[in-house]
Order: C-alpha cells, then sequence, then structure tokens
C-alpha cells in the first residue's frame, strides 16, 4: 500500500511542478470580447456556430447522461456541436494538459491548480461581487475579486449510510460525537455481515475527503479554515471536547485500530463500493453528499440509502460544511466564437438543466430549494466557508502545500497506514504535522495568532 500511494505522491508532485510553469511554452490568452455570465444573453447568439468539447471526471455517464443534456442543449443552439471526453485519472491528466492550452474548451478545474494560477488558464466569468448574489459557493475558485469557476452545484459534508444495515444493527440514535460513532461500528460488526466502515482507500481521492471536515464540521466556524486555521498554532493538538481538526482524524484512526472496515484496504474498489453499499454488504462510507444519488443508482434498494452530519458537536452546536462540487471553467486560449460557445454551455448547466435533480446535489442559483439527500440535516446548521482575508487568497493552499499536510489523499492515508500497521500513535503522528504546519507557517510568512 505504502508503495502505491508513494507512487501518486510522486505522479502529482510532478503534475504541480508542471502546471506551476502556467502557459510558458504553450497556447496564448486569446484577447476575446466575452461578456460576463451574468450579462451573457443567449437569443444573441442563436445562430453561433462552433463545436466544444468539455472534459469531465464522469466516465460512467458522459456517454448517457451528459450526452442527453448536450442534445437538450442542441435544441437551443442547433449549430453548436458538443463533444464530451471521460478522463478516468482526471486530477493527474488535467494538470499536466492545462499548460499547453490544447486541450478543449470546457473543464472542471483540478484541484491542484492555486487560485493565484487560475487566470493562466481560463477566462474570467465575472466580478465576485454580482456572481456570488447569483450563484452558490463562487468564492472556492475567486482570485482578487474575479470569479474563473463556477461549481456544478454543491454538496454537504457528512456520512453516507445503508439505513437497513443500521437499523438491524439496533442503532436507534444517529452518532454526534466521534465515540458515539464507533460505537455504532462496532455494533454493525457485531450484529451484522457488513463492512462496517468501507474506506475506498485503493482509490486515492476518496480518502481525501477526510480533508473536507476538518473545517466547519469538527468547528462550527465559517472563518476557521481560510482565516483562524492558517494563523492558528498547533491546530491537530487534541482538545477536551474532541473536536477541531484531531477529532476526524481520531475517528479514522481508531475506526481501523479497532478492524472496523474492510480487511485488505489496498483492495478495495471505489465503482464496485456503489453497489455493495446498496445492497447492504457496506454500511457506512465518509463521502461529500454527492454520492448519495451513485449510491441509490447502483442497485435495487435506493430508499435503503440515507445521509447523516458528520459526528462532531462543538458545545451544544453542530454544523456541516457545504460547498461546491468540480467548478467549470473556460479555456483563455480557445477562439473567441469557442470561449462564448462554452459560456452558453455552462449557463444552461448551471440555470436550465435538470442536473441537480438528476444528481441530488445543491443547485447552483441561490434561489432553489435543498435536495431532499439532506432531510437527516434538521437542527443542523449548514455553512460555507468565509472567504480568506485580503491579501491572503492563496495562503490556505500554500501552507497546506507546504506542510503537505490537508493536500490531497496522501496525508489521510498516513493516518490510515499508522493505524492498520501500528506504526505509529495517533497523537505522535499529529505532533508530527503541527511541527510541519508551524514550518510553513513561518515559510509563508503567517502570524501565528490563535
Amino acid at each position: 500500500m505504502k508503495k502505491r500511494v508513494l507512487s501518486l505522491v510522486l505522479i502529482l508532485s510532478m503534475s504541480v511542478s508542471m502546471a506551476a510553469c502556467g502557459n510558458k511554452g504553450g497556447g496564448e490568452v486569446v484577447e476575446v470580447d466575452v461578456p460576463s455570465i451574468d450579462k451573457l444573453n443567449g437569443d444573441d447568439y442563436k445562430d453561433l456556430k462552433a463545436d466544444i468539447k468539455i472534459l469531465t471526471n464522469r466516465t460512467d455517464i458522459v456517454d448517457t447522461v451528459y450526452k442527453g443534456y448536450a442534445d437538450q442543449f442542441n435544441e437551443l443552439y442547433p449549430n453548436i456541436k458538443v463533444t464530451y471526453e471521460g478522463i478516468t485519472d482526471y486530477e493527474e491528466s488535467l494538470t499536466l494538459r492545462l499548460p499547453n492550452g490544447d486541450w478543449g474548451d470546457i473543464c472542471f478545474i483540478p484541484s491542484t491548480v492555486e487560485k493565484s494560477e487560475m487566470g493562466e488558464y481560463f477566462t474570467p466569468l465575472g466580478d465576485y461581487e454580482t456572481l456570488d448574489a447569483r450563484y452558490n459557493f463562487v468564492t472556492e475558485k475567486t482570485y482578487d475579486d474575479t470569479v474563473y469557476g463556477i461549481p456544478n452545484g454543491g454538496t454537504a459534508g457528512g456520512v453516507a449510510y445503508n439505513k437497513r444495515i443500521w437499523k438491524d444493527a439496533g442503532i436507534t440514535e444517529m452518532p454526534e460525537t466521534p465515540d458515539e460513532f464507533l460505537e455504532a461500528l462496532k455494533l454493525i460488526k457485531e450484529k451484522t455481515d457488513a463492512v462496517p466502515l468501507y474506506t475506498n482507500f485503493s482509490a486515492g481521492w476518496t480518502m481525501g475527503a477526510w480533508n473536507d471536515y476538518v473545517g466547519i464540521a469538527s468547528n462550527a466556524d465559517a472563518d476557521y479554515k481560510n482565516n483562524k486555521l492558517l494563523h492558528q498554532k498547533d491546530p491537530f493538538t487534541k482538545n477536551e471536547e474532541m473536536s477541531g481538526p484531531y477529532a476526524v482524524f481520531y475517528t479514522l484512526y481508531s475506526a481501523v485500530k479497532d478492524k472496523l472496515v474492510e480487511e485488505d484496504p489496498a483492495s478495495s474498489d471505489w465503482e464496485s463500493s456503489k453497489g455493495m453499499i446498496n445492497k447492504g454488504e457496506i454500511a457506512t462510507m465518509v463521502l461529500g453528499s454527492w454520492c448519495v444519488q451513485q449510491f441509490k443508482d447502483a442497485g435495487d434498494n435506493p430508499d435503503d440509502i440515507g445521509y447523516f452530519p458528520f459526528p462532531i458537536t462543538v458545545g451544544d452546536e453542530r454544523a456541516a460544511s457545504s460547498g461546491g462540487n468540480y467548478a467549470y471553467a473556460v479555456n483563455n486560449k480557445a477562439s473567441e466564437d469557442n470561449q462564448i460557445a462554452a459560456m452558453l454551455y455552462v449557463k444552461w448547466m448551471l440555470e436550465e438543466s435538470p442536473i441537480f435533480e438528476d444528481e441530488g446535489s445543491i443547485p447552483a442559483l441561490k434561489d432553489e430549494p435543498l435536495p431532499d439527500s439532506l432531510a437527516e440535516f434538521e437542527g443542523v446548521e449548514l455553512l460555507s466557508d468565509n472567504p480568506p482575508l485580503k491579501g491572503e487568497e492563496s495562503l490556505y493552499d500554500d501552507i497546506r502545500n507546504s506542510a503537505e499536510v490537508l493536500s490531497g489523499d496522501y496525508p489521510v492515508c498516513e493516518v490510515l497506514e499508522a493505524a492498520l500497521y501500528g506504526t505509529k500513535e495517533l497523537d505522535d503522528l499529529m505532533g508530527e504535522w503541527n511541527q510541519k504546519w508551524t514550518d510553513a507557517q513561518e515559510t509563508n510568512g503567517a502570524e501565528i495568532t490563535e
């Protein structure tokens, strides 16, 4: 397992290095007269002719559902041909392809692209104040008050579970703390044949989902991730109420140490896990709410799939993060007609397509209702991370990348491996992370004030 993880880290390191080169040696930014997305009037472009290509990670539906969206769009814009390209190793592939500019017209922005680099690759979609009033989650892909990407709707942070299996285990109240969650997993192991918690370690990116709970879910504070965490001393230290970043990784470490996960995490498989949780062979997975509809669609038992908030309580408050999915972006090296056509398609997907109903995700438009998948979040406040302070727009990325903590899947995999093999106690590992964070704060000039 260690070899697999280290290989992925090397690939990503090489990818990030290449991405940092920007568009040097690649295509040039095309000077075009493209209106911002809020001012784009589709009626002005009914006769526009263009062939646009969209890159996506959804290889499972690229030739079916996504093709259907393209066909619906063509009813409005018959001269714009839309082609999808599904990519299995999406993050690695896009990071390598973006710098040369010859990759297509629309993509989902990879997590390896830092905010300060977005202008090198993507067309400005509008100013932050205007688009933030209209769309959810635009803060995530904004730099210097310019929006470069708009998320394809959003998700809330929580836990997917098979309701039948949890009921068979005799669990009548959903857990609100890490220890209550671990006790529930133990009951599932004792009273059912299901895997209590499936880590999906082998997929890699699924492990990175645990990083998402370090912010709002662990602190009930919308300012924590982009502001306080950057200036906090030793943020991975255990506290008495078992909240904060330590509590997140304590939950994973303890579940692995107590053998409440799949027998061989290295042989886990993401695609087959969808059907397994639908059948009840898996009881629980920690992933964003985007997974719920995929799990429902993966078998004959859609009504067995539920979703509850991540089990951390801060004082008497519980909160869940709501954040954007992958964000649509337009290639700033495409021709003017292609950039306009691409923006038309993005706007149609965000405002008129049935994608959010199909996927059960939080809609892109702020005035649309929440999906049914979040019915169990009653009494839990849904918050989005507040934007960073002026001048610190890239500081979160800078610190976590320097520290190699909360960056991608490898640090979380380190937690799993330490518990699985007994190589490190959690407190020792968190102490190492604290030191790395401190060093990164110093390297990046972040004053410690918390």
